[in-house]
């Protein structure tokens, strides 16, 4: 039986580098993928999946209207790859456990958990309930610590506490922090 995959990381952990990994292997065996991705996150172009490293990949996007069905993807679908998983819905995330489940394709989800508040995203917060295997995919903090959290900071470098939970482009910056730093500050990027 096909699985609903979260795996999730602080900032720079990753994620997008081992979604395009995952595509590419499964097309290097002449398999299909279909690939998704938020349309709030547009910091490579809209319906581009990027990396800090260059690599990118054209893929639909999703908002929160968005339904996905089996119905809709191409009959040689053999994995379906979502970025920026946080922004799921709820209803979206158990459309895709149905996908997975219902319909023998699997599904395998990259995101963050948690805000630069630590607060965590509905998307995220509805993978750790209905995901069949989660995995956190790790990176460190500017101490060297595990960085669990993640920081935004303003174009000086300043932390910012409060505002929108999303703020992408302009000059907020997003770092991966340990919790000791997450909590005082002690570690910079």
């Amino acid at each position: 039986m096909a699985k609903l995959f979260w795996r999730y990381g602080a900032m720079a952990a990753g994620k997008t580098l081992a979604l395009l990994g995952v595509a590419h292997n499964y097309e290097r065996l002449g398999r299909s993928v279909a690939l998704y991705t938020a349309q709030i996150d547009d910091r490579f172009g809209a319906g581009v999946i990027g990396t800090r490293l260059g690599l990118q990949r054209e893929a639909q996007t999703f908002s929160a209207a968005h339904e996905f069905r089996a119905a809709d993807l191409p009959t040689d679908t053999a994995c379906l790859l979502i970025d920026e998983a946080q922004f799921l819905t709820t209803a979206q995330v158990r459309q895709l456990h149905q996908i997975a489940v219902l319909h023998g394709v699997p599904v395998i989800c990259y995101g963050l958990r948690t805000d630069f508040q630590g607060n965590g995203f509905e998307g995220a917060a509805a993978l750790g309930l209905l995901a069949d295997q989660i995995e956190e995919l790790k990176t460190v903090c500017g101490c060297g610590r595990k960085a669990s959290f993640n920081v935004r900071v303003d174009g000086e470098g300043r932390r910012v506490r409060e505002g929108e939970q999303v703020s992408i482009g302009g000059d907020a910056q997003y770092h991966a922090a340990c919790p000791y730093s997450f909590y005082t500050e002690a570690c910079k990027p």
